[in-house]
């Protein structure tokens, strides 16, 4: 019989008439605090609570459940066969419970079995003060849910809500079985844990891997939960052919709850002592963060080097917001000895820039004014040399657009000084100078369910003074329209309901001719030959270049549409470009601005496809045809084929005619599979599966592998190792070579370095083989 605990009043009442009653098996009892005052409302809840805490969970029910129940009900209760009491979160089953209630202790005997906020704890013997939670528990397990590990101890010792203690105390994910050690355990004589300071401290620890200790430690200390903790970190390892050896042992410190500072001091065998320190804040107007890497005395390069990394980012009055992005090294050759430190997308030009910039509000639309510094600094090598981009001290502009009614409309002006670093002024032949331009367009928007037609006006004006031109200037008008239609039906194929499109699309411009070639190329360059490029009116990206023409671009895509998910399961496209006239204004082949006039009619002809129609496969095609020479002047296809978990196999063919022709492959696959036992409390030893991991990218025109990664994955449930070789290069004749190996420790951390992100940039389709999963770092203090 369940007592439901608004009648409380009257149930101890009746129930508590005699001085010791039983009740026929199963019984349950419902005890909970007085029943609310008559003033306060009773109103259903809208929303799920969290169970009370502190005073509030005074007032929760006890409910207590067994076959057999005696005793008295303001005294102590007994309960014997199945035993399942609760209060609030807190579930206790046992053979055997006794609960006295005047001192709110429950002991419990026999296959003792708690659950309280995602811990199960089973032993032989408990007793507990409920409200207080203090008491023991006598040879108990114990299983973190949310990690899927645990471990057990002589006696856990409960010291108050959140606060334990544990002696002689194992932590494993890998199964458990009596007289047998995991494959890694982490042993401890004293484990006292604080879950409101959020530290756990562990006395006398030993990390044991195979039945080897690896890491000994007389004290560690470790957060419990997200929140950070000062502490170390676990240790990186890296091996590479140009620094050797290099051992890394950082250190967090929390300076404060918006400020953080990690210092790692690193060894490296043929270079020498070196230090990596990172320091992040977080302000009410202001945040970023400062990385140095220094290497006082490099033995190789007998001399000092380092790096500086700076992001910041304010908030200043009048809505102003004001960022930094600042990245310099030491000497030209740190991008080769040094690739894995990521300072910028492209390592060997490193950005610095400063920007103020605040949002205007504006009748119909919104703008923006601004004011950059942009500085770069350029790694030469002895082999390719990189042509510096401008440097603009300063970039001054405002940028705006809306709507009004059906019509569009943009502007933007700017104010740019170029400037170059000495040393590429007689390298490129260059100048700076001075540029102001103005730009602008208005459409008419308009567009109706299945077709749209979109007549636009344009200009590009700008003025240049530099020391090669003098003083010049230009205006180009454009107009075009852009014209499309959107055909849809609906079809059954492949076993699937698609919706298949058909959309043609036209644009056409025309722009006047304008000599172009005497003035200054600060920032222009040819666009990639692409269905985008193509219904553009401009050839060029940037100012300094407009081409002209009269022409036409014509195209068709057709799609199908997986009507019940929405993805894209096939997509074909053919596009082409006429010329109404020859095109004067033109790139050369390398992109650079100031070709030969263009006089034959038609363009090349782009032709794209994709599909995933076929399960587990995938296919992307790109092809830029030439009418001129009949052939094919660049192509692009791919191919990937992922029929389930931790299996892909990837290939793709890049061909541009006369410059590269290469070949790539990627995979993760495995090796030799084998069931892996992940549930901790289940029997039997870790048995583990292999996989290979990798990719090759050869180069078909030199006839050598440019780039590559290569690996083994050793998947054994509980622990997995990985052991990958990248090579990078340089160069025609350099590379760097690195060797990763790294140790998880499912449900405690990762040892060694990190492949992960080598393997996930580089492997199309790559699958961790553990989700993301992994506890706070136990840290010596």
């Amino acid at each position: 019989m369940r007592v439901p605990h608004l009648a409380l009043a009257a149930a101890l009442f009746v129930w508590g008439a005699s001085a010791e009653a039983q009740t026929p098996a199963p019984a349950e009892l419902a005890v909970s605090a007085p029943a609310p005052s008559a003033s306060a409302a009773l109103t259903p809840a809208t929303r799920l609570q969290g169970a009370p805490r502190g005073e509030a969970s005074r007032a929760l029910p006890i409910v207590l459940q067994a076959r057999t129940l005696r005793g008295q009900p303001d005294l102590e209760m007994v309960a014997e066969g199945d035993v399942e009491f609760r209060r609030g979160g807190l579930v206790i089953r046992a053979d055997r419970l006794a609960y006295d209630v005047p001192e709110d202790r429950a002991r419990a005997l026999g296959q003792v079995h708690i659950e309280r906020e995602g811990v199960v704890y089973k032993g032989r013997e408990l007793q507990l003060h409920v409200q207080r939670f203090e008491g023991f528990f006598l040879e108990p397990t114990f299983e973190f849910l949310n990690l899927g590990a645990g471990g057990r101890a002589d006696r856990v010792d409960f010291l108050g809500p959140g606060r334990s203690r544990a002696a002689n105390a194992s932590y494993t994910s890998c199964p458990r079985e009596d007289g047998v050690e995991p494959a890694w355990v982490l042993k401890a004589d004293r484990v006292h844990l604080d879950l409101e300071a959020n530290e756990g401290i562990a006395e006398g620890a030993v990390l044991r891997f195979l039945g080897t200790p690896i890491v000994a430690l007389p004290t560690l200390s470790f957060p419990l939960s997200e929140a950070r903790k000062s502490g170390w970190l676990p240790p990186t390892l890296n091996i590479d052919n140009r620094s050797g050896v290099e051992l890394s042992v950082p250190y967090y410190w929390n300076i404060a709850p918006n400020r953080d500072a990690t210092l790692a001091p690193r060894i490296i065998t043929r270079r020498g002592l070196a230090l990596d320190a990172e320091f992040r804040y977080l302000e009410p107007q202001h945040a970023g963060e400062l990385r140095v890497d220094a290497l006082p005395d490099d033995r190789l390069a007998e001399t000092a080097r380092g790096a500086v990394h700076w992001q910041h980012e304010s908030g200043l009055p009048f809505g102003i917001t004001a960022r930094a992005d600042l990245t310099r090294v030491s000497d030209q050759e740190w991008w080769k000895d040094f690739p894995n430190r990521g300072l910028s997308i492209a390592p060997r030009l490193l950005p610095s820039r400063v920007l103020f910039e605040r949002p205007l509000a504006l009748p119909g639309g919104n703008g923006l004014a601004y004011a950059r510094l942009s500085q770069w600094q350029v790694l030469q090598g002895a082999e390719d040399v990189v042509v510096a981009p401008y440097e603009r001290l300063p970039q001054v502009g405002v940028r705006a657009g809306g709507r009004l009614g059906s019509w569009v409309w943009a502007m933007e002006s700017e104010y740019n000084r170029f400037a170059l670093p000495s040393a590429e002024l007689a390298r490129a032949g260059r100048v700076g100078g001075e540029r102001v331009h103005a730009l602008g367009s208005v459409a008419y928007g308009e567009r109706e369910a299945g077709l749209w037609l979109v007549p636009r006006l344009s200009l590009n004006a700008a003025a240049y003074d530099s020391d090669l031109t003098g003083r010049a200037r230009r205006a180009i008008p454009t107009f075009s329209i852009d014209a499309g239609l959107e055909f849809e039906r609906s079809q059954t194929a492949f076993g699937r309901s698609l919706r298949q499109t058909l959309e043609p699309r036209l644009l056409y411009v025309n722009t006047p001719t304008r000599a172009q070639s005497h003035l200054p190329n600060y920032d222009a360059a040819a666009k990639d030959f692409n269905f985008a490029s193509l219904y553009s009116e401009n050839v060029f990206s940037g100012v300094d270049r407009v081409s002209d023409g009269h022409q036409v671009t014509a195209g068709v895509t057709t799609r199908l549409v997986d009507e019940a998910s929405g993805g894209e399961a096939l997509r074909l496209g053919i596009v082409q470009r006429y010329l109404f006239r020859p095109q004067q204004v033109t790139a050369q082949a390398d992109g650079t601005p100031d070709g030969t006039p263009v006089d034959q009619k038609f363009s090349d002809l782009l032709l794209i496809g994709s599909t995933n129609v076929l399960p587990s496969w995938t296919f992307d095609a790109a092809v830029q045809y030439s009418a001129e020479i009949q052939r094919s002047v660049r192509s692009i296809l791919g191919m990937r084929y992922s029929p389930g978990r931790f299996r892909t196999v990837a290939t793709t063919y890049r061909f541009a005619r006369g410059l590269s022709e290469q070949v790539e492959l990627g995979w993760q696959w495995p090796i030799l599979e084998r069931p892996v036992t992940r549930a901790p409390l289940s029997g039997g030893g870790c048995s583990g599966s292999w996989y290979g991991v990798g990719r090759v990218n050869y180069s078909l025109k030199d006839s050598r592998v440019t780039d590559s990664v290569l690996g083994l994955e050793y998947d054994a449930g509980c622990w997995i190792a990985r052991v990958v070789a990248e090579r990078l290069s340089t160069g025609r004749s350099q590379a760097t070579t690195r060797l990763l190996v790294q140790l998880e420790l499912v449900g405690l951390s990762r040892i060694g370095s990190n492949p992960l992100r080598v393997l996930k940039d580089n492997i199309p389709g790559y699958q961790l083989l553990r989700e993301e999963r992994i506890s706070p770092v136990a840290a010596p203090e």
